[in-house]
């Protein structure tokens, strides 16, 4: 593996992992619905493929920019589903409010919801992501790229009976075991082929502006490097 590759796989690599396979453990099983927010680039890209790795049933959504032909986009995304929005100007994230996405996802999922709720938006959101869980599912918010989830009344969950956590990874690599025995898995599964890397551009250090705004202005379709 190169070096390249072997950066990019951290962090994104390792919370990905945390999402997809121990946050909603117990919760989500093999077969169920999954929405993953932002599928095209960053940490959902490896998000959505770790879901299909654990068994479950992807929808991704992303922004029309980075997806040129939707049925490679699905298969390379890890997604069943793919809920393509409007590009956002100026914004890392895409134009939540130009797609009725809580409609889609019951549609998909015959009204049902989702068991589990991967949101790295954040206020744009999460209200979506509320109308979107399934019974006894779980939301998960664990970014902020449109601002920080504001404090809502714990009643709201009271409908589906649903539960809400905002984890972040440095409780999920708390001992270096399990730092370790996530490495190896994400590790092995590109090398193996089952998750796709996508390194999307590579700024020299003095273009650190550059690559800044770069990611701003959601033009990112994979992971970003800066090389030292």
């Amino acid at each position: 593996m190169d070096m390249k590759t072997a950066i990019a796989c951290m962090t994104q690599g390792l919370t990905a992992h945390y999402l997809s396979s121990s946050v909603g453990a117990g919760i989500a099983k093999e077969g169920d619905w999954v929405l993953v927010y932002g599928v095209g680039s960053g940490t959902g890209q490896w998000t959505s493929q770790m879901c299909k790795l654990q068994g479950y049933k992807v929808i991704g959504t992303t922004s029309k920019g980075k997806v040129s032909d939707i049925n490679n986009a699905k298969s390379a995304f890890g997604c069943d589903e793919l809920i393509i929005l409007e590009n956002a100007t100026g914004k890392s994230y895409a134009d939540y409010t130009s797609v009725d996405i809580a409609s889609k996802v019951m549609d998909i999922t015959d009204g049902k919801g989702c068991k589990l709720i991967i949101d790295g938006i954040g206020k744009d959101t999460y209200e979506i992501s509320l109308q979107c869980l399934a019974k006894r599912g779980l939301f998960v918010s664990f970014g902020n790229a449109s601002g920080a989830v504001p404090a809502f009344p714990v009643l709201r969950l009271l409908p589906q009976s649903a539960y809400m956590t905002r984890p972040k990874l440095n409780d999920y690599v708390a001992t270096r075991e399990e730092l370790l025995e996530r490495a190896k898995d994400v590790f092995t599964w590109v090398k193996e082929g089952k998750i796709n890397i996508v390194i999307d551009r590579v700024f020299e250090l003095e273009q650190v502006r550059a690559a800044h705004e770069y990611l701003e202005n959601g033009g990112a379709k994979g992971k970003v490097l800066l090389n030292l």
